[in-house]
């Protein structure tokens, strides 16, 4: 094999790594959302708080896709 062979290969498998990277996150969101809007069915006046905390934990989530893509393309 040549060395271009070798770094098509590469970029390939980052490309793989950052899509099973970005499950994770989805599932974190789907989860998040999920509890959320539970939380304020049961407490509606809470509804402010609980939306200040969900933000947060959205940020954070997507803090782990933007490192696993910016992971992706350091090795691409």
């Amino acid at each position: 094999m040549d060395i271009i062979t070798l770094a098509a290969v590469a970029g390939n498998l980052s490309v793989i790594g950052y899509g099973l990277g970005a499950v994770g996150p989805g599932i974190g969101l789907g989860i998040l959302f999920g509890k959320a809007m539970e939380s304020t069915a049961r407490q509606p006046e809470m509804s402010g708080k609980i939306q200040t905390i969900m933000f947060i934990g959205l940020a954070l989530i997507e803090v782990l896709a933007l490192i696993g893509f910016v992971t992706a393309l350091m090795f691409h």
